[in-house]
């Protein structure tokens, strides 16, 4: 895609993608400092049954995103925190693409940054094996390709949603909450058998810093081919059936002023 795609915003302000740096540290550290909570048997908050402690994972994880895209780094940077959204909007050409590069890295580093806060607020507890960072582990029954796939198509269905949402106005306002809800809707129905994670920086800063990094490559590969299958597929079905696009970048659902527009260098 081409950054002269018609109404494709310029460059954005560095300090987008510090925005997204933020808001992804405080999801991961949130993310792992709940997995501590409910997973380590010494916790006063500890759920025996994986499945019930995996579904309150996932409800407490969409709500937590769902705050943060409509936090006020959320509004200004799009609230994306993933950088296979970061790639659908722009395949969508919403998003700049010399934008992508500086959001993915600070998603990256943020997810690094979360998990070693958790570390330093919690201590040694959250390196146990039973937490391990909240590092994701699928079930031992569900093979690697199994896992590529179901994580290919939650991302197929996400990117959709969101190109859906955001290219019609009387929706755009819904789009936290219904990304909120389908993340909390994944975590817990594929959550105790693929991981669930959606999102490579869900894994990527805890693989990391446990050096449990076995299988990495699926978590961090096929959401964003997932996310390139579903921007395809909104094409096609925008020349098809339809003649909206997305408006906005943002997934709080507003649309572009002259703040969010940046002088190419």
């Amino acid at each position: 895609m081409s950054d002269k795609a018609p109404n494709r915003p310029a460059p954005l302000p560095l300090a987008r993608a510090a925005d997204e740096f933020v808001l992804t540290t405080v999801l991961l550290f949130v993310g792992v400092s709940v997995v501590r909570w409910v997973l380590d048997p010494s916790s006063p908050l500890f759920i025996a049954r994986i499945h019930v402690a995996i579904a309150v994972v996932g409800v407490l994880a969409g709500g937590v995103l769902t705050a943060l895209i409509l936090s006020p780094p959320g509004r200004r940077s799009g609230g994306h925190m993933n950088p296979a959204v970061t790639a659908a909007l722009w395949l969508m050409d919403v998003f700049p693409g010399r934008s992508v590069p500086p959001y993915v890295l600070a998603q990256l580093g943020g997810s690094v940054a979360g998990a070693a806060l958790a570390r330093a607020v919690w201590g040694a507890e959250v390196g146990l094996p039973v937490v391990s960072y909240g590092v994701i582990r699928p079930s031992p029954s569900w093979h690697p390709d199994e896992v590529f796939q179901a994580e290919t198509g939650c991302l197929i269905a996400l990117t959709l949603v969101i190109g859906f949402s955001l290219a019609h106005p009387a929706f755009a306002r819904y789009v936290p909450y219904a990304v909120g809800a389908f993340v909390a809707g994944v975590v817990a129905s594929l959550g105790p058998y693929s991981g669930g994670a959606i999102n490579p920086v869900r894994q990527f800063g805890p693989a990391v810093i446990s050096g449990h990094t076995t299988d990495l490559w699926v978590y961090l590969l096929a959401p964003v081919l997932g996310a390139a299958l579903g921007a395809s597929v909104h094409h096609l079905l925008v020349r098809r059936f339809d003649t909206h696009v997305p408006l906005t970048y943002k997934l709080a659902g507003e649309r572009r002023g002259p703040d969010d527009r940046a002088t190419a260098p």
